[in-house]
């Protein structure tokens, strides 16, 4: 089962980015509850004790300590485990600056100090890294480096300090190289580096403590990055009421390809049935109509060949959601079948959004502007679109190359600039909003990167928009749903077994809103 306080606290979802969590820690010493010579060493006992629970065996604890403020947390680390018992080595590059928190963490640890260039370790040995925090912005160089690659080669168990050294907690970027974390321990919020790839992957797991940074400190700070956990989004989960017929829970409609691309249409409705629209109907051409039908039971079947069909289909059933894009094929049938449902008027028409996946991304590689228009429109339907890095780059060419952005960054300018929700697919997906708020996903399973993945996650998206989720929260539900689906299914999974398989993961979500 779903842990219950995950769901129900959305406030620990939020992320800080370095400068943010700066921001933080000068508006909790300015509040007067705690200085920040404190605050380090509340983060040096949060570190200490997990070392203490994670290795009570441990017999040599080489700490690593840097000059800045991450280096004074490790002086608390080392003093406190010293005077458990520990055989502590405290390893240091560089001076604290004077009358610094850190000088003042430096000045009452009393242990025997060594250089860092002339790091050595006994194999068994645990290391705790406090060399660099999460706002480091440069690749890790000299004595740091000489480090990095002395613990990798002798594949050394490594604590690391808010984040691993050598890891952007911005980005999550490796600059230059990075310690392999088994386990990292953060403060007050997590960054972006601990979920961006390839940082998350650097930071083992990761521990959240908390050194006394009020919950009224970040409503102040007002971060706009969170965890895509339930808690930002469940408020909003669907559960239809005792008396709602099928209409009401919504009704999906799906572009289909021609005849031999007809197959990921219907992934994506089912996909939209089991997430819950009551009604899912597939929009065929005249010549697949056989092949679908051939092929569906409880999904609805249409023909719509022409944009006049598209118009004749809202005014007669309404549909609360559409997709298009999965096998459609690219060209000017898919920018006028999607142009043709932008152009509704949400209140007047009904239609809620568009999920716009795959070809249907593609179709406006040279005509952005026109779809970034029609989405625009005050009164337009919400517009999603799914790309994964590939069609991220061929709708947003500028911001993909742009080196200095981060995926996160990426994906908030790409949504800011096309009026619309981004999910920018990968084991690290990021959903924007075009008023800023954003999202990463963590619980990516590698089970998902097989064909007709992305169709389900369209489909399941859409299903949710219809039941009424406003965008920006069906698809981070719909992107960890997918995710969950797949981490638990495991080895073996294929597109086919995803509609199914988000049932249990429903099941418990429903659950844990009944109210």
């Amino acid at each position: 089962m779903l842990d219950r306080m995950e769901i129900g606290n959305p406030m620990r979802n939020e992320l800080l980015s370095p400068a943010e969590m700066a921001e933080a820690d000068r508006l909790t010493i300015a509040a007067g509850q705690f200085d920040g010579y404190r605050l380090m060493q509340r983060a040096g006992e949060a570190v200490a004790a997990a070392v203490l629970e994670r290795y009570p065996a441990a017999k040599n604890v080489h700490v690593l300590c840097g000059p800045g403020n991450n280096g004074g947390d490790g002086y608390v680390v080392a003093r406190l485990l010293a005077e458990a018992g520990v055989d502590v080595a405290l390893w240091t590059s560089g001076k604290p600056r004077a009358g610094s928190d850190a000088a003042l963490a430096a000045a009452d640890c009393a242990l025997e100090r060594r250089p860092l260039s002339a790091f050595t370790a006994q194999a068994g040995s645990l290391v705790v890294d406090a060399i660099y925090g999460a706002g480091l912005s440069k690749p890790v160089s000299g004595d740091a480096k000489g480090a990095v690659d002395i613990v990798t080669g002798m594949n050394l168990p490594v604590v690391a300090v808010d984040l691993p050294s050598g890891v952007s907690g911005e980005s999550g970027e490796v600059l230059g190289s990075a310690f392999r974390a088994v386990l990292t321990v953060t403060f007050a919020r997590k960054k972006p580096g601990h979920l961006l790839l390839p940082g998350r992957e650097r930071c083992g797991e990761v521990v959240l403590a908390d050194i006394g940074i009020r919950d009224e400190i970040i409503d102040t700070v007002a971060p706009r990055a969170f965890e895509n956990l339930p808690g930002l989004w469940i408020a909003t989960f669907p559960a239809p009421a005792v008396d709602a017929h099928k209409y009401k829970r919504g009704h999906t409609s799906v572009f289909s390809g021609g005849p031999s691309a007809t197959g990921a249409a219907r992934l994506s409705a089912l996909a939209a049935a089991r997430s819950g629209a009551g009604a899912v109907t597939v929009l065929s051409p005249a010549n697949a109509m056989q092949v679908n039908a051939a092929h569906l039971t409880s999904i609805m079947l249409r023909k719509v060949d022409a944009v006049e069909d598209v118009h004749d289909l809202i005014g007669d059933r309404r549909p609360s959601a559409f997709i298009l894009g999965p096998g459609f094929g690219i060209g000017d049938k898919a920018r006028d079948f999607t142009l043709a449902v932008l152009a509704k008027n949400r209140q007047d028409g009904g239609v809620e959004g568009l999920v716009l996946d795959a070809d249907g991304i593609t179709s406006f590689r040279n005509v952005a502007a026109t779809l970034f228009e029609a989405a625009g429109r005050p009164d337009a339907p919400a517009l999603i679109m799914t790309p994964h890095e590939g069609e991220f780059g061929r709708l947003f060419a500028d911001i993909a190359a742009d080196a200095a952005l981060s995926k996160l960054a990426k994906a908030r300018e790409a949504a800011r600039r096309a009026n619309a929700v981004i999910v920018y697919k990968g084991a690290d997906s990021v959903i924007a909003a075009p008023d800023g708020r954003a999202a990463i996903n963590g619980n990516g399973a590698p089970w998902l990167a097989t064909a007709g993945s992305g169709d389900v996650l369209a489909g399941i998206v859409a299903g949710l928009l219809a039941q009424g989720m406003p965008a920006f929260e069906a698809a981070c539900a719909g992107v960890w749903i997918h995710a969950e689906a797949g981490s638990r299914f495991g080895p073996g999974l294929i597109a086919e077994d995803l509609p199914l398989a988000i049932v249990p993961v429903l099941r418990e979500l429903t659950q844990n809103t009944v109210r």
